[in-house]
């Protein structure tokens, strides 16, 4: 670098305080740690321990499974071992056949679709409503074939889907409904637990869920047939009350351990008391926010009744940070003391599984995508992996102070967003 440039940067620097470029961060201790846990977790693994019964016959993964179908409202709850897992074996229970189309959102996790692909279905996307990130209805209804079967609606974020709409869609059609409640435990539309509106739904005890065992699954359904087929595909085969070697079906071993089971126990114990805190510190958020320009989030549909707010998406607009881009803003922010992630890089059917040399050949014949996945353009889903920052949420199991530094943040890149912009040009342009 020149000496000019050189002297013109420290300077610069002097005049500018961001963490970034070595100022005192806005942050001076961490924001709250996840995963959460305390005497009760390590007491419960201890008791599955002395037991001697560590495997998915455990009681702990019975005791589990009756609790969390509880929460929820549902007849049935059976644990499996991820939620991906979770997923395939609801399409298993389906009878899902080859060539049979299955809609999904491109806003997602990749599980959402490769698990209709593992079943031998295929994945067609639908694009997303702006505000709740979710599957539009619209969409869903113009996605529609012959050779529809099913749609897998994503509660993205923990905001539950328009479920008035696409259960009616559903319905008028004669399709099956999965709801994908990966971020969604303790949910509500309209007063009625998510699980409720489809023929099942599934969840993922992944590491960063809202609660979790580190891995883990469930999938919830009030139908006693659908629930016996998805236990049967998650113990080999067997049927309940049969014989140990007694296979019926072709299955494989999905089961949950009774160390999963004793951990989510616990961690269900106090999942209400964290969305009800989650929920208290996002609205004070959203309040605080309102005079903010430059990152904005949807209200909340009024008919949701309970939010678990799993991902608090804000759209970030450069214009108002003096152009400055959005992954130089994250920099920024995660050196201030703030956690945050871009949203996905690009809508899922952009991964590479999805070109035409990835997907293997259906020796059957009767598989064939009817939307090209490398040409295809879903305008929503594309805008919001451009536009979208994501907070996660343990950082609203905090208190108000936790909002009010982030804010600042947000507010101290805005205000130096113009120089933190012309010394990184500088830079670039004195590279050789």
């Amino acid at each position: 670098m020149p000496q000019a440039l050189q002297e013109e940067w420290a300077g610069e620097c002097v005049k500018m305080d961001l963490a970034l470029l070595g100022g005192p961060p806005v942050r001076q201790k961490p924001l709250p740690d996840w995963p959460i846990f305390n005497r009760e977790e390590e007491e419960s693994l201890q008791e599955v321990l002395r037991s001697r019964t560590w495997g998915g016959y455990s009681a702990q993964v019975k005791e589990f499974e009756d609790a969390f179908a509880h929460l929820h409202g549902v007849r049935h709850a059976i644990s499996c071992c991820n939620g991906t897992v979770a997923l395939e074996v609801a399409l298993r229970a389906l009878e899902l056949e080859c060539g049979e189309e299955v809609i999904v959102p491109p806003i997602t996790f990749v599980s959402t679709a490769t698990a209709v692909m593992i079943c031998h279905g295929v994945p067609v996307f639908a694009d997303i409503d702006p505000a709740t990130l979710n599957l539009s209805p619209a969409a869903v209804e113009a996605s529609i074939t012959p050779r529809t079967r099913a749609v897998i609606v994503v509660h993205f974020g923990g905001h539950p889907a328009d479920m008035d709409a696409l259960t009616a869609i559903a319905e008028r059609h004669g399709l099956a409904l999965i709801e994908d409640a990966a971020h969604a435990h303790g949910a509500a539309w309209r007063g009625t637990p998510v699980g409720n509106f489809g023929v099942a739904a599934t969840f993922s005890f992944q590491a960063f869920k809202l609660m979790t065992a580190g891995e883990g699954g469930a999938v919830l359904t009030n139908s006693s047939a659908f629930a016996e087929k998805v236990w049967s595909y998650c113990n080999l085969g067997r049927h309940t009350g049969a014989g140990w070697y007694e296979h019926f079906s072709v299955g494989s071993n999905y089961r949950m351990t009774g160390f999963q089971a004793a951990v989510l126990s616990s961690q269900l114990k106090r999942l209400a008391e964290q969305n009800r805190r989650r929920a208290e510190n996002v609205r004070y958020f959203r309040e605080q926010m309102r005079s903010f320009r430059g990152l904005t989030f949807a209200e909340d549909d009024g008919r949701v009744s309970q939010h678990t707010h799993y991902i608090i998406t804000l759209r970030y607009d450069p214009t108002v940070f003096a152009g400055l881009p959005r992954d130089l803003f994250l920099r920024a922010l995660c050196a201030e003391g703030i956690s945050a992630q871009p949203t996905y890089p690009y809508p899922l059917y952009r991964n590479p599984l999805f070109r035409r040399e990835s997907i293997p050949p259906c020796g059957c014949g009767k598989w064939s995508a009817r939307q090209d996945y490398e040409t295809l353009f879903l305008p929503e889903s594309e805008r919001i992996c451009k536009e979208g920052l994501w907070l996660e949420h343990y950082l609203f199991l905090g208190t108000r102070q936790d909002i009010d530094d982030v804010i600042a943040a947000f507010e101290k890149i805005q205000q130096q967003a113009g120089s933190l912009l012309q010394l990184q040009e500088s830079l670039q342009e004195s590279k050789p």
